[in-house]
C-alpha cells in the first residue's frame, strides 16, 4: 500500500466520521431497510385475505359452501353483504379485497340440475393478494361445480370410481422447483434489499465525490494521492467498499440463516459476488460522476437510476417481454447482475461456471470507469461548483 493510498484512506476516514449523513446512508438506511422488508414478508405470502360472501340462498349448501371457503388458508370471510351494492361499497372502502356471490335458489337449481352460477369479484389494484383471492375464489368455484357433478352421476347409478374418472381424467402432478413452498418472500425480499443496498452505494459514492467539487476541496484531495486519479478514488471509495460489504454479507446472513432462505449453491461465491456487486455499483457512480461532475447532476441522476432498477432490472417484469429500448437499460445496472447471481447459485445451486457471465459483467462496471477517470482528474485539478 502506498503512501499516497494511506493518506487518502485516513483523510476519508476522518470525512466519514465527521458528517452523521455517512453513517446513516451507510449503516442506518441499508439496515433499517433489511429488517423492515424481512420482518414484513416473513411469512412468504399473504395468508387469509378479507373477503366478503353475499349469500342470497341461505340454504344449508350455501351455508356449507361458506364454511369451506372460510376454511381455506388464502380467504378470510369477515363480512356477510347483504347484496352486490354492499359488496361492492366494501370493497371500495377497503374493508375487503373481493367478495364471492351465491345466487338466489342456488340450492333448488343444484340439486335439479339447473346449472346455477357461482359469481366471485377481486380487486386486482393490489396484486398479490388480490391474485391470492382470485385463486381461492376459482378453487372453489371449481370444486363446489365438480361436487355438484359427482353427485349427480352417482344418483344416476355411476359407480364412484367412474365419476371421479369423468370430472378429472388426468391428475396434474406439480413440482415446483427450487421453492415448493410457493414462498414470495424468497423472490421479492432479496429483489428489494439488493436494489435498496445498490441505491445507497450510488449515492454515497456520488456524494463523496461531488462534495469535493461543491467545497473546491478536490485538489487538496487529489495532492494526497501524490496526483494520482486511480489512487485518490480507490483511497476515497475503499472505507465504503469495506462497510457496505460487511452490510451486504450481514444481509445475506439475515436471510439465509436467520430466516432460513435456500442456500443450494457455494456461500463463498455469494460471497464474492457481493464483494463485486459493491464495486461495481461504486464504477457506475464513479462513471455518472466522471460524465456529470456536479453535485445535483451525479445525484439525480444515481437516484433516478437507482429507484427505476426495481422495475428495469426485471425484478417486477421480465426482460424479455420489455420494449426493445427499455431492455437495454437492464442491463447497465449492476443489481440485475448480482440477483441472477442469486437465483443461479442460492436458490437453483448451480455451479458458478454457469455464472461466470454474470461475474464478468461486473467487472465491466469498475473497467469503464477506469477510461471515464481522466475526465474527473480534470474536473478534480480545477472544481467548477454550478448550483
Amino acid at each position: 500500500m502506498t503512501p499516497g493510498l494511506l493518506n487518502v484512506i485516513r483523510r476519508e476516514l476522518r470525512r466519514l466520521t465527521s458528517r452523521p449523513i455517512y453513517l446513516v446512508g451507510i449503516v442506518v438506511v441499508p439496515v433499517m431497510m433489511a429488517l423492515f422488508f424481512i420482518g414484513m414478508l416473513d411469512k412468504g405470502l399473504p395468508l387469509k385475505v378479507p373477503a366478503g360472501v353475499v349469500d342470497l340462498d341461505h340454504s344449508q349448501m350455501s351455508r356449507r359452501l361458506t364454511r369451506s371457503l372460510d376454511a381455506m388458508e388464502l380467504i378470510d370471510v369477515v363480512s356477510s353483504p347483504i347484496d352486490y351494492h354492499e359488496a361492492i361499497e366494501a370493497v371500495q372502502k377497503g374493508e375487503i379485497m373481493g367478495f364471492f356471490m351465491i345466487p338466489e335458489d342456488f340450492e333448488r337449481d343444484a340439486v335439479s340440475g339447473r346449472d346455477p352460477q357461482l359469481t366471485y369479484y377481486f380487486n386486482l389494484s393490489i396484486y398479490v393478494p388480490g391474485s391470492l383471492m382470485f385463486k381461492g375464489f376459482k378453487t372453489m368455484g371449481v370444486t363446489a361445480a365438480g361436487g355438484l357433478v359427482q353427485t349427480e352421476l352417482l344418483e344416476k347409478g355411476a359407480p364412484e370410481a367412474l365419476a371421479g374418472v369423468v370430472l378429472q381424467p388426468i391428475t396434474v402432478n406439480s413440482h415446483p422447483l427450487h421453492n415448493p413452498w410457493l414462498n414470495y418472500s424468497y423472490y421479492l425480499s432479496p429483489s428489494f434489499l439488493y436494489g435498496v443496498l445498490e441505491l445507497m452505494v450510488f449515492l454515497m459514492a456520488a456524494f463523496a465525490i461531488t462534495q469535493e467539487i461543491k467545497t473546491g476541496t478536490s485538489p487538496l484531495w487529489l495532492s494526497a494521492a501524490n496526483g494520482r486519479i486511480g489512487t485518490a478514488l480507490i483511497g476515497k471509495l475503499l472505507p465504503q467498499t469495506v462497510i457496505f460489504t460487511v452490510i451486504g454479507l450481514g444481509i445475506n446472513s439475515l436471510l439465509y440463516h436467520w430466516n432460513h432462505f435456500p442456500m443450494n449453491g457455494s456461500e463463498l461465491w455469494m460471497t464474492v459476488g457481493m464483494l463485486l456487486f459493491v464495486i461495481a455499483s461504486q464504477g457506475f457512480a464513479v462513471l455518472i460522476c466522471s460524465i456529470f461532475p456536479n453535485p445535483r447532476l451525479a445525484l439525480s441522476i444515481c437516484s433516478l437510476t437507482g429507484i427505476l432498477a426495481f422495475s428495469l432490472a426485471a425484478f417486477s417484469f421480465p426482460v424479455e417481454a420489455m420494449y426493445g429500448g427499455m431492455a437495454i437499460f437492464s442491463y447497465i445496472l449492476p443489481v440485475r447482475w448480482y440477483f441472477l447471481i442469486y437465483g443461479d447459485i442460492a436458490l437453483d445451486g448451480w455451479a458458478v461456471y454457469y455464472s461466470r457471465y454474470y461475474f464478468v459483467a461486473l467487472l465491466v462496471f469498475p473497467m469503464v470507469a477506469t477510461l471515464a477517470a481522466p475526465m474527473m482528474k480534470r474536473a478534480l485539478r480545477k472544481p467548477v461548483y454550478v448550483p
